[in-house]
């Protein structure tokens, strides 16, 4: 099983969630978060100068079988990419376990 946590824009969750809905991931976390990026210029509006060195974000978090891995990450890539700086990152990492609470059944069935 494979942990995928993917940061990206604000605007493209819902793209992002109706795509992953469509190709059969149906359960993943998410939450809103800010971060400092590469970008070190700042803005002005009005004569004011705003920082845009901490960026608004949305991290999501999937967990799924072996085998739906790369139609995860693809799906990630194509609905969440703008071709801009500042798409976002996805991270991959292995999940030796997983226990469903309710019945106490392990393993990846639990995802299902």
């Amino acid at each position: 099983m494979k942990k995928i946590e993917a940061i990206i824009r604000k605007s493209k969750y819902r793209t992002l969630k109706e795509a992953l809905h469509e190709v059969g991931v149906n359960f993943f976390s998410y939450w809103d978060v800010t971060g400092i990026g590469n970008e070190k210029e700042g803005h002005v509006y009005r004569g004011v100068s705003y920082s845009t060195s901490d960026i608004q974000r949305r991290h999501i978090s999937i967990v799924v079988n072996d085998d739906f891995e790369e139609v995860t990450i693809n799906t990630i890539l194509k609905a969440a990419s703008t071709g801009e700086v500042g798409d976002g990152k996805i991270f991959i990492s292995d999940i030796n376990e997983t226990y469903r609470i309710r019945t106490g059944e392990k393993g990846g069935q639990t995802l299902k």
